[in-house]
């Protein structure tokens, strides 16, 4: 993963940093591409493993069909209302299908850990529930690039 952060390198978030605020926050916004070369933007939960953001999307949406088509993707997660409390984090790389299409839970032993995490992160549950209409995506990041306003009344 690379940071390619220039400026603001002050208000960067520490690798600490972004595993906890990743760790916390459930939802993302996703960015991809369309036929059409316009972005959508979808909103989506998440689960982060401290290497790659794995994200469960219905198959049936414009953000499955815009990835099976073009993999680039960007996604944003972010928190805070007032100017000096804004944080979050931008991750952009190339979206990668990982399991069967719909996930319906056949043996997978690449989505036995972010399934355990995603399940008990945002839903309480220790055990995925499969419901045919979704599927996994995993976004190891090329670039990162963090906030974290909070930190300039330190300066």
């Amino acid at each position: 993963m690379t940071v390619t952060q220039r400026r603001g390198r002050r208000i960067m978030m520490t690798p600490e940093e972004l595993d906890a605020f990743l760790a916390e926050r459930r939802t993302c916004r996703v960015a991809t591409v369309s036929a059409d070369g316009r972005p959508h933007v979808s909103a989506l939960w998440f689960a982060w493993d401290g290497t790659s953001l794995w994200l469960y999307s219905l198959i049936r949406s414009r953000r499955w069909a815009d990835l099976r088509r073009d993999a680039r993707i960007a996604v944003v997660v972010d928190d805070g209302e007032e100017y000096g409390e804004l944080r979050g984090v931008e991750l952009a790389g190339t979206a990668v299908f990982v399991g069967e299409a719909p996930r319906t839970g056949a043996d997978c032993p690449e989505l036995a850990a972010p399934e355990a995490l995603f399940a008990r992160k945002n839903f309480g549950l220790e055990a995925m529930p499969h419901d045919g209409r979704h599927a996994w995506l995993r976004l190891t990041p090329d670039a990162i690039a963090s906030w974290d306003f909070r930190k300039l009344s330190a300066l």
